[in-house]
Parts: C-alpha cells; structure tokens; sequence
C-alpha cells in the first residue's frame, strides 16, 4: 500500500509542476492536492487499522492453538504412599496426558503457561489404618481438599474433589498428601488431573 501512495505523490507532484505558474498553482489543481493529501492520510489510517485487525486475528488464531490437558497417576508398585511426618508434596509419576508439557512429573508441580482458567481434579484410594487426607494448594495456598477418617471397620476408601481456578502465568498448582496419611499408589486410582477452560 505503500508503494500505492509513493506512485500517487509522484504523480501529482508532476502535475504541480506542470501547471506551476510564478510561483502558484491553478485553483482546480490546488483543490486537487488538498483532496489528495486528505484521502492519502485515510489511506494511511486504513492501513494502521487493517495491521491492528491482522494482530488480532493472528493472536486469537494463537489462543485457539494454546491447550492444556494432562491427567497423571501416583504409582508406588501396588502399595501405600506415606505416611510421612510431614506434609508431602505428591508425585504423580505415571503420566497418562500431558498436553502443553504445563505438568511436571517430576516435582508433582503443574505451572500454568497462560493466564486463563483452569479446572483441576484430585481422587485418590486408601485402606483404612491411616487417614486419607489430599491438600489442592495454588501457589502455597489451599484451595482445596479432601479427607477421610482412620476406621478399624471400614477397610478401604475412595476421595476426590475438584475446583476451577484463575491463574496467571507461572502460577503452581500441586497436591500434598497430609502428614500421618496415605493413598493407595496403584496404576489406576490416586490420580491429578487439570485443564485449560478459556484464556483470559
């Protein structure tokens, strides 16, 4: 568009100077300039406004691309996790998804990698000799838990709860397994699970 706008001044400039006559130019080619030099700032303005739409296009197109999913298991070889004496960060070793790599087997930590909203899971299985208890925490805070009593007659227990929670980049969320408690560290039952509901 630009080159647009250059061909247009140079051919008007030789219009000027091609009328020019003492030093002035003829009413109807000063009317002409000055409708010119009006529609070459539309021009210009059209352009700055169509780069911000292609902006926009392009950083919604990178929204709809960003997704967030991963789902992962704690596994300990068919037996119990914990308890230990203190609060326990949980490792979710066994990744079953990990869309957008935001969950880190390794350290149990999911870090968000854009702010939005997110929905999170936790379920875990446990006997009943020790208590159940799980902690949902976002950035050293609890946001959520779930919890059930030692029993000397109820020998197995299932837990879970969910939340939705806004974050923003590189917010943690991590589960803790309370101390004197434990999971049952099976392939299939204390599982984290997390997604991306929207962008905000």
């Amino acid at each position: 568009m630009n080159f647009t706008i250059l061909c247009f001044v140079l051919l008007f400039s030789g219009l000027v100077l091609a009328q020019y006559d003492g030093g002035s130019c003829s009413p109807d080619t000063c009317n002409l300039l000055i409708d010119f030099g009006a529609r070459t700032e539309k021009l210009e303005a059209m352009e700055t406004r169509l780069e911000d739409c292609e902006n926009q296009i392009l950083e919604l197109r990178n929204k709809e691309q960003t997704k967030v999913i991963f789902s992962a298991v704690a596994t300990a070889g068919e037996k119990a996790i914990g308890p230990f004496d203190e609060d326990t960060t949980l490792i979710y070793n066994m990744v079953l998804t990990n869309i957008g790599n935001a969950y880190n087997p390794s350290t149990g930590i999911f870090a968000a990698p854009v702010a939005g909203v997110y929905y999170f899971s936790i379920y875990y299985h446990a006997g009943g000799e020790h208590e159940g208890k799980l902690f949902l925490y976002k950035n050293g805070l609890l946001m959520i838990a779930t919890h059930d009593h030692k029993s000397n007659s109820d020998t197995a227990d299932n837990g879970g709860n969910a939340v939705f929670l806004q974050l923003q980049q590189g917010d943690q969320v991590y589960v803790q397994l309370a101390a004197n408690c434990h999971v049952w560290g099976s392939d299939i039952h204390t599982t984290f699970n997390g997604f991306l509901v929207t962008i905000m």
